[in-house]
């Protein structure tokens, strides 16, 4: 899934950031309101992770832009201001959670994934499709009750599966939520994980469960 941080602290947002990919988020970084702005214009993201306090637009002026463009891409403010009236006043602006700073990264981990459940309608940390498994707060995976150890990219790739499971995903779609800005890896690089992930899910089972869609993409799904 694919974050955009916004945070004029370059330490902090180097630390979130890092803290992110290390569970297989894929996260682009800005340090300005303006830029949070031209980067939430030109991609799509999964979640927003938006300070208030920002050199040449702030958190709420950036907020209050994108949904008068209808963009709904859920938003998670964190902030030093912790007053009742800033609270109410950045929810009331189109944000979907609110935490303040200093945090504890667990806390953040936790409601990042409640934010990108809502936004597919999920709400369980678990997702499953038949024997498979994701335990999405352990970070873990299993099939048929064995574990399967998975690379940072490959488990990003499978969540944003299962959280479209039934649904054709194009190569590029799968890249834009799971690849960020900095990416330049070649053209057939989703190809070259799908591999991988069928080596590990489908090759020691009897049941498939990612399909090649011709023309299309491909998708997670029980088939019948």
């Amino acid at each position: 899934m694919r974050i955009l941080a916004v945070e004029d602290e370059r330490d902090l947002l180097d630390v979130t950031a890092k803290r992110l990919e290390a569970q297989g988020y894929s996260v682009d970084r800005c340090t300005d309101g303006q830029e949070a702005l031209d980067y939430a214009e030109s991609a799509q993201y999964d979640l927003i992770l938006l300070d208030i306090m920002l050199p040449k637009m702030d958190g709420l002026s950036v907020l209050r832009r994108l949904r008068g463009q209808g963009n709904r891409t859920p938003v998670l403010l964190l902030t030093a201001r912790d007053s009742i009236e800033d609270r109410v006043q950045g929810l009331d602006g189109g944000a979907d959670d609110y935490l303040t700073k200093p945090f504890a990264f667990e806390e953040l981990l936790a409601r990042v994934r409640v934010l990108l459940r809502r936004g597919t309608g999920e709400a369980a940390n678990e997702l499953a499709l038949g024997d498979l498994c994701m335990d999405l707060a352990a970070h873990r995976v299993t099939r048929a009750g064995k574990e399967i150890k998975l690379s940072a990219k490959e488990y990003a790739i499978l969540e944003y599966m299962l959280l479209n499971r039934g649904v054709v995903l194009s190569r590029e779609r799968i890249e834009e939520h799971v690849w960020n800005y900095d990416f330049e890896g070649g053209s057939n690089v989703v190809d070259v994980y799908m591999r991988y992930l069928r080596r590990k899910l489908d090759d020691p089972f009897e049941k498939k469960l990612i399909h090649t869609v011709r023309g299309s993409g491909y998708v997670i799904r029980e088939e019948v």
